[in-house]
């Protein structure tokens, strides 16, 4: 197998002057298009093993949303004109002379997964089309080899343990929404480390019918505040600098209030793939893989399994031997995907190989992982 080591003494990040991190929350516009892609793909996969055994091949990964229109104000308001989603990508529509009903499994998990993840946004406030296309016939074949075979030359790039700055913006933005009502989901986090300060900009949509004046408003804001510093306080040993929706100004009357808790509803349009990575992150200092994971199949497309691949090889790592982490790997369309062009692993802990390469070899595990319900590819 192709596997390199090469030997750093620790998490370069963590000795840097400065980090970089992001997190878009569940209900930007950008993740919500994530969101819908994964819960197509996990659906078809489900009812493809239900009819044939098998999950067939498909890619859901070409979601786009169209933002609407919106009145947000105090103690209420209306949303005038509803979001747009474009369903698109690639399917089996046809296997063994029976027909899969793709477009309507596809709009059906588009409505539950608003239905499940949202406290406002409702599926009558979507309007969704599946123009979801036949698969390549050439891509089936590759899918259909008894070893799953890459159906794309491409790679995927893991690191573990998260650093601090890492883990706080990413709790942030799930606490923020869970511990306030007031907070909609789309809640985005920067995270700016300098030395031992984090400096954090949170943008969190409110929602407008939970709060009826500008003082309720802004007492909202300090608590989104508290709480961003409670939790940095609790994950780091970082001294937080925290500024919350800093586009407002309050005496023009101009404050971030959405209907819906997304800022989707009023002229924010979103895409799969430009977002967070499967570890829920946008993280420059590190190396990352531009692959749009969400609504690829789990079986053979690489830009999904080989990320989730990394990450795995370098938790274990971690877990194993206490050693920082970070994994790249390569594949080649056509090649059984339990053999790689390239295994690459930085880390300070020895004698990995044997346990880079069964878990490589093992590589067809990650499908089950993959379709967990609660797993996430962004």
């Amino acid at each position: 197998m192709n596997t390199y080591i090469n030997k750093i003494e620790a998490d370069p990040v963590e000795k840097r002057d400065t980090e970089l991190v992001e997190r878009k929350g569940i209900g930007h516009p950008d993740s919500i298009s994530d969101g819908i892609a994964e819960s197509i793909s996990k659906a078809l996969s489900k009812e493809y093993r239900k009819r044939f055994g098998k999950i067939l091949h498909h890619n859901t990964d070409e979601v786009q949303l169209v933002a609407g229109n919106s009145n947000p104000e105090f103690g209420g308001g209306e949303l005038i004109e509803p979001i747009y989603i474009l369903l698109a990508g690639r399917a089996t529509k046809a296997f063994e002379d029976e027909e899969i009903p793709v477009d309507r499994i596809a709009i059906e998990a588009a409505r539950n997964y608003i239905k499940q993840n949202f406290k406002k946004l409702k599926p009558k406030d979507v309007e969704i089309e599946s123009r979801i296309g036949e698969t390549s016939t050439d891509l089936k074949a590759v899918f259909e080899n008894k070893v799953p075979r890459s159906n794309d030359t491409s790679f995927g790039v893991g690191h573990y343990p998260l650093s601090q700055t890492e883990r706080a913006v990413k709790k942030i933005e799930s606490e923020l929404h869970s511990r306030i009502n007031e907070v909609g989901e789309d809640v985005k986090v920067m995270g700016l480390r300098r030395n031992s300060r984090m400096e954090t900009t949170v943008a969190a949509a409110i929602i407008s019918g939970r709060v009826s004046s500008m003082e309720e408003y802004l007492d909202v804001k300090q608590r989104i505040k508290d709480e961003t510093e409670d939790i940095i306080r609790s994950e780091t040993d970082l001294e937080p600098d925290i500024r919350v929706n800093t586009a407002d100004s309050p005496e023009d009357g101009e404050v971030y209030i959405t209907v819906t808790g997304t800022s989707a509803e009023m002229g924010d349009d979103g895409s799969v793939g430009r977002g967070n990575r499967i570890n829920g992150l946008i993280t420059p200092n590190r190396s990352m893989s531009l692959e749009a994971a969400s609504g690829k199949n789990p079986v053979t497309h690489v830009g999904k399994i080989y990320n989730f691949l990394a990450e795995e090889i370098a938790r274990e790592i971690y877990e194993e031997r206490g050693e920082f982490a970070q994994v790249r790997i390569l594949s080649q369309i056509g090649e059984p995907i339990d053999d790689p062009k390239a295994v690459e692993v930085e880390t300070s802990a020895e004698n990995i190989e044997d346990l880079v390469n069964d878990k490589v070899q093992n590589v067809d595990n990650m499908t089950e992982r993959i379709l967990e319900p609660d797993n996430t590819t962004f």
